[in-house]
């Protein structure tokens, strides 16, 4: 090789090298773990997703287009009749049953002597995580039913379009000029599937990136049942649902945080939910 070309050649060799903005510093080999998702990474882009679809609802006639495919207006009846009691149970007392039940043996594990809690599954072991997870589930159900007396939104099955007696209104809408309700309407959000959203906080208590989707589909697929089951039966929106599952979300995120909860990532990957902090669990 010609003596200018092994000058330029060592001289490369010789410049520092700098991995690229926004990937890993180091090479992950198939036995590692996949990084945990930082979760608290979501929370700025959940409140702005949560004002995108009030905003869209708000709009559009969006949740009048689903609820119209809802509804038998020729027999004037609701997919799904509320008063079947396999359904009911199914889908409203029995996963609230649940969830209730399920949140008092959560306070009991919490308020077990520091010697029996080595005695419990690892994900319940941590009692900051632990209070994230009871106070999500009972702070979020009362706030949105807090809400939904302030809010002053019909159900479907209370509109005149679906054989009730008062006119459709938007969150953010006036009542036509004498034809204002005698009564006030509670249905905005939805207070039923808040609960089930609320186990999205199930995400807090896991050690891997696996226990974490696993946590969040918990609770998507019971808080969208409800959500569902409620809609179908004329008693809420897909917005309600929606907006509900949102801000389940985000005062889980929120509650984490008052109670110092840390988030655990374990490497970067270029992800939003990653950072490349390497934390210890708390």
């Amino acid at each position: 090789m010609p003596a200018g070309r092994e000058r330029v050649s060592s001289r490369m060799q010789s410049l520092p090298t700098k991995p690229l903005r926004g990937f890993s510093k180091t090479v992950r080999n198939a036995n590692m773990p996949a990084p945990m998702l930082n979760l608290e990474r979501s929370l700025g882009w959940s409140i702005g997703l949560l004002a995108a679809v009030f905003a869209l609802f708000e709009i559009t006639p969006l949740d009048l287009w689903v609820q119209d495919r809802l509804f038998d207006f020729q027999r004037e009846a609701w997919l799904i009749d509320g008063r079947e009691p396999a359904g009911r149970v199914l889908f409203y007392t029995g996963p609230k049953a649940a969830i209730i039940a399920f949140g008092a043996l959560l306070l009991v594990s919490l308020v077990l002597p520091a010697s029996w809690r080595t005695r419990l599954p690892v994900a319940f072991r941590s009692r900051r995580r632990g209070w994230a997870l009871f106070l999500t589930l009972g702070l979020v159900p009362a706030a949105i039913g807090w809400s939904k007396s302030a809010t002053n939104v019909f159900c479907p099955s209370e509109i005149r379009r679906y054989g009730g007696d008062v006119p459709y209104v938007r969150v953010l809408e006036s009542y036509p000029v004498g034809d204002r309700p005698q009564r006030r309407g509670r249905c905005f959000p939805g207070g039923h599937a808040s609960g089930g959203f609320a186990l999205l906080a199930l995400a807090g208590l896991a050690h891997d990136r696996r226990g974490q989707w696993l946590g969040i589909g918990i609770g998507l697929t019971v808080g969208s049942l409800m959500g569902f089951y409620q809609m179908a039966k004329g008693a809420h929106y897909l917005s309600h649902t929606l907006i509900t599952a949102l801000v389940a979300w985000i005062g889980f995120l929120l509650l984490q945080k008052a109670v110092g909860v840390v988030s655990r990532p374990n490497d970067a990957d270029g992800f939003p939910f990653m950072d490349s902090r390497n934390t210890q669990p708390r």
